[in-house]
């Protein structure tokens, strides 16, 4: 049994996740799922396991590309994921080298002994040619910018100005930004609070707050009592895009875990409905609502189902914020990069045209929906929006800034995203 505090025992821990993530399995599910097996688990390797596991698969490709050449047969699961997470580590921190290696070793002793003598051979292998690892990966483009190839090919297309700076944001660390609740606090207020915290953060342009350094969210100064909430920067444009009005009813669909639902409760006064589908997430609705002095009617349903929901009454405004392939957040959610197939795509534009085509029947006329996507695809972005307008003689394009539409690519402050504002014709 290696120490709990130990790197060792965080690179056993991590080397299972990203095992489970290469067989299919869901990143944070499974690490939720570690958290609930070992409650006593110090909170520093909580950290450090997060950390070399996130990390370890955001760079996957490169990692892959490294170990190939350093093996002759295919190792166990549990061995591939340590030997991962060990190379990623020996690159981050060269000059801890031979603790690294170390403590894999360790590591496998523990989780598999037979494997033990081949994970330190391997690693010291991996040593031996270090020098060779940034040719082997210069000779792989889908390793050089740590995404699979189909999915660097539709950025590349999508977006050929940006699309490696897109990818390479895609590879980083998230951004850690705040949403100030506006009826219980003031901007001055929180940035002072803050500030007091030691904690350092600016004003963006959309009054999101950007740390300069993410932390635990029990640091945050007033968040337990309501005053803030976590949301990435991007996201909070979308309450200020439909601009919901007071006294106006409004429709946000699939809602979960409800921060734009928040957001826009704390703008306006506004008659809201919150739709989702999965009841656990809807019950995650209803308690940032409630941390936060807010109330909205949930409902657990399929938006696209209106004769389960929908009493027949149109609605003002529609946040039509759609499942979608994340891949504007897979920095966030690595496993997405790797567990994502391209014909997923098709699946995904499928299900968002039913879900507009849907929801257009409850706006009222003259009514706006915004379109929301947390993708950087044009198939689930720009295209679909073409195509949902080849279909509705009654629907315009509403500009964003004398643009038609308004994609935000991953960045150092936020996440990627797509806007497109659609008004019914009266």
């Amino acid at each position: 049994m290696l120490p709990p505090d130990s790197l060792g025992h965080a690179l056993q821990q991590a080397a299972r996740l990203v095992a489970a993530v290469l067989d299919g399995a869901n990143l944070t599910d499974r690490f939720e799922s570690m958290l609930l097996a070992d409650p006593g688990l110090p909170e520093s390797t909580r950290g450090a396991v997060r950390d070399l596991a996130w990390s370890t698969l955001r760079q996957y490709g490169r990692g892959d590309t490294i170990l190939r050449p350093l093996l002759h047969t295919s190792p166990p699961a549990f061995v591939r994921g340590l030997l991962l997470v060990a190379l990623h580590r020996l690159e981050q921190r060269p000059e801890q080298a031979h603790t690294i290696v170390d403590q894999t070793v360790q590591a496998a002793a523990a989780e598999m002994p037979g494997m033990k003598g081949m994970v330190n051979a391997v690693l010291r292998n991996a040593l031996r040619q270090k020098s060779a690892w940034l040719e082997w990966v210069a000779a792989d483009e889908a390793a050089r910018h740590g995404h699979p190839r189909w999915w660097l090919e539709k950025v590349r297309r999508a977006h050929p100005d940006a699309w490696e700076a897109a990818l390479a944001a895609g590879n980083a660390h998230p951004p850690m930004a705040l949403r100030i609740n506006r009826r219980r606090a003031t901007m001055d207020e929180v940035l002072g609070r803050l500030q007091q915290a030691g904690l350092s953060a600016r004003r963006l342009d959309n009054d999101a707050v950007l740390l300069e350094r993410p932390v635990a969210v029990a640091r945050l100064p007033g968040h337990a009592e309501g005053l803030l909430s976590v949301q990435d920067a991007g996201a909070q444009w979308a309450a200020r895009l439909l601009d919901a009005r007071d006294g106006e009813r409004v429709l946000d669909a699939c809602a979960a875990p409800g921060g734009k639902s928040a957001h826009m409760l704390e703008r306006a006064d506004i008659d809201l409905l919150s739709v989702e589908l999965d009841a656990g997430r809807a019950e995650r609705i209803r308690r940032n609502l409630e941390r936060l002095g807010l109330s909205a009617r949930i409902l657990v349903a399929d938006c696209r189902e209106l004769s389960a929901w929908w009493d027949g009454q149109p609605f003002d405004r529609i946040l039509a914020d759609v499942p979608c392939s994340a891949s504007g957040v897979a920095r966030r959610h690595p496993d997405i990069k790797w567990l994502r197939r391209e014909e997923d795509i098709g699946h995904f534009a499928a299900q968002q045209a039913g879900i507009l085509d849907a929801l257009w029947q409850t706006l009222a006329p003259g009514g706006t929906m915004l379109y929301v996507t947390c993708s950087v695809f044009d198939e689930e972005n720009r295209l679909q929006i073409e195509r949902f307008l080849s279909r509705h003689g009654d629907a315009e394009l509403f500009p964003i800034d004398n643009r038609p539409d308004f994609q935000l690519l991953p960045n150092a402050e936020h996440d990627g995203f797509y806007f497109a504002l659609l008004r019914k014709l009266p």
